[in-house]
């Protein structure tokens, strides 16, 4: 089953008006999670414009149909963030519930969970 890697590219991390400003921190962690992403088939990776964490910038949704669904934040737009988080996507992609015990979870991942959202219920 799909496992949606949704990025915020419009996240700015507390002093990024001091950089170069050519892209967003949500933006340069969009292109590294798109990357690594690649050629994994259960995973799909979008970008939106604003997911209202911006005390946790950058934030990401892990999103699956009929799954547990997370929000996560506070990353560092870097390569082995975005790994990390490809890593964990996976992992649910994998999981019939969404949820991937602790002991499996990516050092990368790990303090960053802001929400948890169960599934949605099935339609009457």
């Amino acid at each position: 089953m799909t496992t949606w890697i949704t990025i915020c590219d419009t996240c700015k991390r507390e002093g990024w008006d001091s950089g170069d400003m050519e892209q967003t921190d949500g933006e340069r962690l969009a292109a590294l999670v798109e990357e690594a992403a690649q050629g994994i088939p259960t995973l799909r990776t979008r970008r939106v414009s604003c997911l209202m964490g911006c005390k946790h910038g950058c934030n990401v949704a892990i999103q699956g149909q009929g799954k547990l669904n997370y929000t996560v934040g506070n990353f560092e737009p870097d390569a082995e963030t975005a790994a990390g988080i490809v890593s964990y996507a996976s992992l649910h992609a994998d999981s019939e519930s969404g949820q991937v015990p602790y002991r499996e979870w990516p050092q990368a991942i790990k303090g960053h969970f802001v929400t948890r959202h169960p599934p949605l219920p099935d339609e009457a």
